[in-house]
């Protein structure tokens, strides 16, 4: 039980943020609700009673399907990043991004909450022998986040007279 959320809400609120697999340990046997657990995003639903036996055993096997399907998605902030194809989605729609705002996207969404300089994230995102300086960072981040404005999403947060960090509100 989950103090003042029940699982289906909170299942439903951190699928959003991560890939990995979600198991309920439930009371409820009604196939309903079997039903509504799989339908948010849940890998697995297991009815009480169960066995430790039992749960040992579906944790493993979930845990080795993850090193079998190795994920190269990150979920922030009702967005996806797929860290292969270079390219970030809402549910909804594909965005368009420049190769140096995905970049700078990716690398504040790995570091939530962690504040980077302009020169901090022109020399991670470009690298040090990039031809150009940082405030390219700032017109960067502008074309970010009017992009990410259309769909009512600001992950983005200024720290003033420090630089930028992705918010760590709804991350678990």
């Amino acid at each position: 039980m989950i103090p003042g959320e029940d699982g289906f809400s909170f299942c439903r609120r951190i699928r959003q943020e991560v890939d990995c697999p979600i198991l309920f340990l439930t009371a409820k046997t009604e196939e309903a609700a079997l039903a509504e657990g799989f339908g948010l995003g849940g890998d697995d639903y297991i009815k009480k009673p169960f066995s430790l036996t039992e749960l040992r055993a579906r944790v493993a096997a979930h845990l080795r399907r993850e090193k079998r399907q190795p994920t190269h998605t990150l979920n922030r902030g009702g967005l996806r990043f797929d860290m292969q194809a270079k390219t970030i989605s809402t549910q909804e729609h594909l965005l368009s991004f420049t190769k140096g705002e995905y970049g700078i996207c990716e690398y504040l969404a790995l570091h939530p909450g962690q504040v980077f300089t302009k020169e901090q994230l022109y020399e991670s995102v470009f690298g040090l022998d990039a031809e150009g300086d940082s405030s390219a960072i700032a017109e960067h981040i502008k074309n970010i986040r009017s992009k990410l404005r259309a769909e009512n999403l600001n992950p983005i947060e200024t720290v003033w007279g420090v630089g930028y960090k992705w918010r760590k509100a709804n991350l678990l």
